[in-house]
């Protein structure tokens, strides 16, 4: 079942994108669950109670506006999947740095809304890709999208996750290197830390931060490499931010 949440301030859009939601249940034959709202808020609190898959967002709210809530939003869960919904595609840059796949225009119509609900519905589907850990007594899994970055430390490697959670496994950095640097979102910052750089909010002189607010030490020698890294990734999922237009 898809769990769909409906935040718009504006009562025409919100009962036209709902609209849109229905026809797609009916067409589909799919089982979703929807709510709407009015307001940024509420939303907020609902996450508390609720979970959501998908969230339509709409970007030019009064007050808390769509990207704000949406920054509130990775905070706490970092699983949703964000389409955002607007009358303009300025904001489609700011989109990537909250990881939100989509960016519909207004109005939005089915020709747009439903191939992206078909894409998501299939990736719910699908297997998360993760990092499989062994240890002497056991196995456990790591998405790759969780890990913000890996450290290693008096021969203890610690997985440092987008939850605010730690796992930790003896070895070395050297055991899971290969494995997580073939991968384009990771980078080697230091010779003791690995970053992932979905999870870079912003790149210092000395040190990155994550978007939950800890900071990596970046090695003088990689500095700039890091930083052109981060740049070029920025662009690549700019370019690719999948941005809708309606009709």
């Amino acid at each position: 079942m898809l769990r769909i949440a409906i935040c718009d301030d504006d009562s025409y859009d919100l009962s036209q994108i709902t609209s849109l939601v229905e026809l797609y249940r009916e067409n589909k034959k799919t089982d979703i669950n929807y709510e709407c709202f009015y307001n940024a808020i509420d939303f907020l609190e609902s996450i508390n109670k609720r979970d959501y898959d998908i969230l339509l967002l709409d970007v030019l709210m009064p007050g808390f506006n769509g990207l704000q809530a949406a920054q509130e939003l990775r905070k706490q869960n970092d699983k949703i999947e964000i389409i955002f919904l607007t009358s303009s595609p300025e904001y489609a840059v700011e989109s990537y740095s909250v990881r939100a796949n989509y960016y519909l225009l207004k109005p939005a119509v089915k020709e747009k809304l439903f191939p992206i609900l078909d894409k998501l519905a299939d990736k719910f589907n699908k297997p998360e890709e993760a990092i499989h850990i062994k240890t002497s007594s056991s196995v456990f899994i790591i998405p790759y999208r969780k890990i913000e970055y890996v450290e290693v430390n008096a021969k203890t490697i610690y997985f440092y996750l987008s939850d605010n959670s730690i796992m930790k496994v003896n070895g070395s950095l050297a055991d899971f290197e290969p494995t997580l640097l073939k991968r384009t979102e990771f980078i080697k910052v230091h010779r003791s830390y690995i970053a992932n750089l979905v999870w870079v909010q912003k790149i210092g002189q000395n040190e990155l931060l994550t978007v939950c607010g800890r900071r990596v030490p970046i090695a003088r020698a990689v500095y700039s490499q890091t930083k052109t890294a981060y740049t070029k990734f920025l662009f690549k999922e700019a370019d690719e931010l999948d941005i809708k237009g309606g009709e």
